[in-house]
């Protein structure tokens, strides 16, 4: 026993032309939404998620590199303690 296709290869077919088309009516009145301040609120963080999600995180590498020089014994010396002495007084408005 054979069963042969009922329906045509491709799902979609090419609309018949039935002639002219209906005029569409213009309306006096505008559509338009309104959008609550919940909605903006989520729509604004979601937007916000998107561009976190595509940055890189570079911070890794600045900190790999900053442990690399505090482990070493030869870049701590005098003048890099007073730097950062002098940078967080300065943080602290001292």
């Amino acid at each position: 026993m054979t069963v042969d296709r009922i329906n045509p290869l491709e799902p979609v077919q090419p609309g018949k032309k039935t002639g002219r088309g209906a005029q569409v009516e213009k309306g006096k009145e505008s559509d338009s939404i309104s959008l609550s301040s919940e909605a903006i609120e989520k729509a604004e963080l979601y937007r916000i998620m998107e561009q976190i999600s595509t940055v890189e995180d570079v911070r890794e590498a600045r900190v790999a590199e900053l442990k690399a020089k505090i482990n070493d014994p030869a870049y701590i010396n005098d003048t890099i303690i007073r730097a950062t002495a002098d940078k967080v007084l300065d943080a602290f408005g001292l």
